[in-house]
């Protein structure tokens, strides 16, 4: 269907007229194009395009433009504007895809967004720490009622040993591993860290 069919007239007093309007007609770039547009026709006092109410306003002098000369050069517009594809509705997937896309990269460059990836990244961190410790494992809840300081020490180990590496995580992974000789006593902390803990977990 051509757009020019999709504008109902609605109102009609002296010089001036209201349409009801197409969703696809209130879209930001196209309206104020078509608002421009109109502006342009000699004998026009004002153009309200209301894009959350599906309406258009147009006040004109009758007589430098007449209704029938405003209703064609409206049609002349809308029919060119047409043409270009400027009112070919995008999926509103695709539109929420690319709003999404652009929100997140202007939050990346933000310092809110260096802020939430600084987290971001600790928070993995801490996960890949947890595995290694995780690896370790407990004896589970039965630990608690058999032996509950044992148990409640063993925990703290785990805490303990879990922000270590957290907080060495980066230098373990982009320094000790790739210069293991460079810091031979940090890994013979760690390596004795890793000894007090296993012992600690062996039976009396």
């Amino acid at each position: 269907m051509a757009i020019q069919k999709e504008f109902v007239l609605r109102y009609r007093h002296d010089g001036h007229v209201r349409f009801q309007i197409p969703a696809r007609a209130c879209q930001p770039a196209v309206s104020a194009l078509i608002s421009g547009k109109l502006r342009e026709i000699a004998g026009v006092q004002s153009v309200n395009l209301y894009r959350n109410q599906g309406k258009l306003s147009i006040r004109y002098e009758e007589s430098i433009c007449s209704f029938t000369c405003l209703a064609n050069q409206l049609f002349q517009t809308l029919s060119e504007l047409e043409k270009l594809g400027h009112f070919e509705s995008k999926p509103l997937a695709e539109q929420a895809k690319k709003s999404v896309l652009g929100i997140t990269k202007r939050l990346k460059h933000s310092r809110i967004g260096g802020w939430f990836q600084q987290k971001y990244q600790a928070g993995k961190e801490t996960v890949q720490a947890a595995k290694i410790v995780g690896k370790i494992g407990t004896k589970g809840p039965k630990a608690l009622f058999k032996d509950p300081e044992k148990a409640t020490i063993d925990f703290l180990n785990d805490v303990l040993v879990l922000y270590l590496i957290k907080t060495h995580w980066t230098r373990i992974t982009q320094e000790w591993l790739v210069k293991p000789i460079v810091h031979r006593y940090e890994w013979m902390a760690v390596f004795y860290l890793f000894f007090l803990l296993v012992r600690s977990r062996r039976p009396k």
